[in-house]
């Protein structure tokens, strides 16, 4: 006598469950993850629109600026500006804007858009966060936003001596770098062209333009509609990146783990390239390396390919500047933005053949965070927020007493 079927309503309710998402069509995860990367790109885009429009309701970001005088304070001023908008794209040319109508100098803006490099790696950070509660793959995710950091702190903690010493010596206080970068501006000689629109600005459009919506029905204030916007731009990102890291785990992780390891991350300088030729294309490092960061933790990607592609999508970015300069056809502000592209390649040049230091300071600061969460947020908190003010303040404090 066979035995009786002792599994029960719920066994093979979950049986029957777990096999029909193994049966899920390639193509309709592929649409799955697709939604969710435009809802990803589309909340960068509702957050920065949100925190740029506080911004300049408010004059914040002209009041951080106008203190610049002092290079340290331009530095401090463009982390947290750049922290505020979620864009290094949208601050440096801010700056060559500012430096081409007069109101910000050539040897202060150098230090700003130094510090806009810093204040661009915050978006990954806060994309890391989004891991938390899985251990290993906040790790990992972690770990890849650290690179970019740490890339970019360590190129500053270089090129500011460097440019503020060899500043001294100039009679109109430029720096070596600034000189190299005003010697290209007469070279160059481009014409006026217009500012092209981001391709993902236009996509994501209707997105912001209903938390906009959203926002001016529930408040009349202008800032307080930036505040509303940035909020809902922040949601919408953690539920994109929620969705989107659950469906790298499934079956598109076996079907793209081949090509991404095999072909565009095959080497180091395909990674470079990638990151470069991406970044150009949507106009935006704080994008690219915040999609970096989730396919990082999802083991998609070798955390020794993160740092090449981090690189690239820094000298990518600088396109926006150069573009920005040849919209505003002053010798200042094409100095300021070819600065911001040797910055970068200065930075590749020291830290690539070195890069064992920044990958090791990440991986060792990533598993403590991965440890003791606290550390993340430490990180977050201090090196975006904590230190600009008080260095603001204390530099402001140190002037007056003089």
């Amino acid at each position: 006598m066979s035995k009786p079927d002792s599994s029960t309503p719920d066994t093979n309710r979950a049986a029957l469950t777990r096999e029909q998402i193994r049966e899920v069509p390639a193509w309709l995860r592929g649409i799955y993850a697709g939604l969710c990367l435009y809802f990803f790109l589309a909340a960068l885009n509702v957050l920065g629109s949100g925190l740029g429009t506080f911004g300049r309701t408010s004059d914040f970001l002209t009041q951080l600026f106008a203190y610049g005088e002092n290079p340290f304070i331009a530095l401090l001023a463009g982390v947290l500006v750049t922290m505020i908008v979620q864009s290094s794209s949208f601050t440096s040319a801010l700056i060559v804007t500012l430096v081409a109508s007069g109101e910000m100098t050539l040897g202060t803006a150098v230090f700003a858009i130094m510090g806009a490099n810093i204040g661009t790696a915050v978006t990954g950070v806060i994309v890391a966060l989004a891991n938390v509660r899985i251990k290993r793959n906040f790790r990992r995710s972690f770990t890849a936003a650290l690179m970019h950091d740490f890339f970019n702190i360590l190129t500053v903690a270089i090129v500011f001596p460097l440019e503020f010493l060899s500043g001294l010596f100039h009679e109109e206080g430029r720096g070596f770098f600034t000189r190299v970068a005003g010697w290209l501006a007469d070279l160059v000689g481009l014409e006026e062209v217009a500012r092209p629109n981001s391709p993902i600005k236009v996509i994501t459009a209707p997105v912001v333009d209903a938390a906009n919506g959203i926002a001016s029905f529930l408040t009349t204030a202008p800032a307080s509609q930036g505040l509303l916007v940035a909020g809902l731009g922040m949601l919408l990102m953690f539920a994109a990146l929620i969705f989107m890291v659950q469906n790298l785990r499934g079956a598109l992780l076996r079907h793209m783990d081949g090509l991404f390891r095999t072909y565009f991350f095959r080497s180091d300088v395909r990674a470079y390239g990638v990151g470069l030729v991406s970044t150009i294309l949507v106009q935006s490092s704080t994008i690219t390396s915040s999609l970096m960061v989730p396919l990082a933790g999802a083991g998609v990607v070798r955390l020794r390919r993160v740092l090449p592609f981090m690189m690239g999508a820094n000298l990518g970015t600088t396109i926006t500047s150069v573009l920005a300069a040849t919209a505003n056809p002053v010798a200042a502000a094409m100095t300021v933005a070819l600065f911001h592209v040797i910055f970068n390649l200065t930075g590749t040049a020291i830290w690539y053949p070195l890069r064992y230091i920044p990958l090791r300071i990440a991986i060792w600061y990533g598993r403590l965070a991965a440890r003791q969460t606290r550390y993340a947020f430490v990180f977050l908190i201090g090196v975006f927020l904590v230190i600009p003010l008080l260095g603001i303040g204390a530099t402001e404090l140190f002037t007056s007493l003089r």
